[in-house]
């Protein structure tokens, strides 16, 4: 399992296509691609997101609780059978994150109701602790979100800038892996995710880069609270 204690800071930017292209040039020329990303340069990523019957998580980000945290299950790629959970923390506007490898057998497991029986097939214990939620909170699948992330790393400092193009949900979480599900964007078109994560500092020729020469104002967006929010809107 990893267990990554640090708090990280994360700022997000809602970024149009065409400023996107334009820093997106600019970090390429001073950073490192992701040693993840694809030939094309990007990677897709597939979440399946877990609240409670009281669907307490997406209320607490609603509500801007200085803290709250998340339970997701990820894929990259056409890879559905390299399933990762991972439970994501928040608190005040910094956030760690721990994962695990999930198993394919144990996720069916996990979603034809045999919470039980993962607890005792696991030795994990960020395993175990999602079992006992979803046996005693009734934790349950509520939404997927897809996207295209293209990835820039600065080694030395711990930097991450994410680009993230054609956000979109879909309800159909039964059909998780094998990707046949309906899907809705999750912004108007031609508008993307900028997120820029780090340890303590962000260096300053970044910290300029982004907001000086993009003209972005950084916003809290959560890809789960707004997916479930357009998701009650096609109701």
């Amino acid at each position: 399992m990893k267990n990554d204690k640090i708090y990280r800071n994360e700022w997000k930017y809602i970024c149009r296509s065409s400023k996107l292209e334009v820093l997106e040039q600019r970090l390429a020329a001073v950073l490192e691609k992701d040693i993840h990303s694809a030939p094309s340069g990007n990677y897709e990523i597939h979440s399946l997101y877990f609240d409670d019957y009281q669907d307490t998580c997406a209320r607490e980000n609603e509500a801007g609780l200085p803290k709250r945290f998340k339970y997701r299950i990820r894929y990259y790629g056409a890879c559905p059978e390299q399933l990762r959970l991972e439970y994501k923390e928040k608190l005040y506007g910094r956030c760690r994150k721990e994962s695990c490898v999930l198993p394919p057998e144990l996720y069916q497991d996990l979603m034809e109701g045999r919470a039980d029986e993962v607890f005792w097939k696991t030795e994990d214990p960020l395993l175990k602790r999602f079992c006992v939620d979803v046996m005693t909170r009734m934790f349950a699948p509520k939404a997927i979100v897809d996207y295209e992330r293209t990835a820039y790393v600065e080694p030395i400092a711990n930097v991450r800038i994410t680009l993230d193009r054609n956000i979109s949900v879909s309800a159909d979480t039964a059909h998780f892996q094998d990707g046949e599900y309906r899907k809705f964007p999750l912004l108007p078109e031609g508008q993307h995710v900028l997120e820029a994560k780090f340890d303590y500092v962000l260096p300053q020729y970044l910290k300029k880069l982004i907001p000086d020469c993009s003209g972005l104002v950084q916003t809290a967006f959560s890809k789960y609270y707004m997916g479930r929010v357009r998701l009650q809107s096609l109701v």
